[in-house]
């Protein structure tokens, strides 16, 4: 209980300097939403000093994110300036969706890379592990938007299997939640590719440091063989630094729904960003970028607590 409070403890103190770098960085930028000629080229001087007297844009840089600091405290962060609507709601409409994808991508990716890296490992040298690393290498030099294009061309141009973009299909005669999982299967596909690279090497050095260990060769000559090598041995040894490398992936994964979405047409917050800094759209751009962090921060808070469970050893090592 006493760490979870002082995650928390930690977690509101990271997000009030981030509001500050926020706030300070959106503001301080180059050109504006009300510049003259980017809202409408008709636009008087005058209409421009009424429309920042009215988001109160004409009061000091200080004033203005004391009011929005307080406000965000109520996750009230304003009303965009290009649709009108509240910033909380439209995070809120497609928050969900970019959740899912990444959540979804994060499982497979370390599912994969746990089988993949293991069995690596255990053949090192051979064929296989030679094939797995290849793959590996793909896989990280490999950009995400050169992917996705190619899968949009070959399976939804090409082939016409899979959709290129979107969530749902106008006229359809399968279940929603079917017609969802066909329409993100490209994407999630392109995440979990674009994130198996890395995570195999990984877990096949770290297996490769167990099964070369004096603890790995003292459980074969009491004779633990095969199956209970991997389940008592190797994969205990593996969670904790697995954890940890779970709660660094977060930021990767959100911050790369930003193009994902914005190639497939994913109505989700990472398109939502896109278009919110095209348009010079503050209020909506400060609210995300406080609400990824947040998420982040709330990523590695559970990482830490996973970690606190799976490996005694990092409860004393943090007193």
């Amino acid at each position: 209980m006493k760490t979870v409070l002082k995650k928390i403890s930690y977690i509101a103190f990271m997000l009030f300097l981030i509001s500050i770098i926020s706030f300070g960085a959106i503001h301080l930028s180059p050109n504006s939403f009300f510049a003259s000629g980017e809202l409408n080229p008709n636009i008087t001087p005058e209409d421009i000093e009424r429309l920042k007297a009215v988001y109160g844009l004409d009061r000091p840089l200080f004033v203005q994110y004391i009011s929005w600091f307080k406000a965000i405290l109520t996750l009230d962060f304003g009303i965009s300036f290009a649709s009108g609507k509240s910033v909380s709601s439209e995070i809120l409409s497609r928050i969900l969706i970019t959740l899912l994808i990444n959540a979804v991508s994060l499982v497979f990716v370390f599912c994969i890379s746990i089988y993949f890296g293991i069995k690596s490992a255990l053949k090192e040298g051979r064929m296989y592990d030679h094939a797995m690393k290849q793959l590996s290498l793909v896989s990280y030099a490999m950009p995400s938007f050169y992917l996705s294009l190619l899968l949009i061309l070959f399976f939804g141009v090409y082939l016409g299997w899979f959709p290129i973009g979107g969530l749902n299909s106008a006229y359809t005669q399968i279940p929603i939640w079917l017609d969802t999982i066909w329409h993100l299967f490209l994407p999630i596909t392109v995440v979990i590719f674009g994130g198996i690279g890395s995570m195999i090497v990984y877990v096949r050095g770290l297996t490769l440091a167990i099964i070369k260990s004096d603890y790995f060769f003292f459980a074969k000559a009491r004779g633990i063989k095969g199956k209970n090598l991997l389940r008592y041995i190797i994969l205990p040894n593996l969670m904790p630094p697995l954890v940890t490398m779970l709660g660094l992936s977060l930021p990767g994964l959100i911050g790369g729904s930003v193009i994902l979405e914005s190639i497939f047409s994913i109505n989700g917050m990472g398109l939502l960003f896109y278009q919110s800094a095209l348009a010079r759209d503050y209020p909506v751009i400060m609210g995300i970028l406080v609400i990824s962090s947040f998420l982040t921060l709330l990523g590695n808070m559970f990482s830490d607590i996973w970690l606190s469970a799976v490996n005694p050893h990092f409860k004393h090592a943090k007193r």
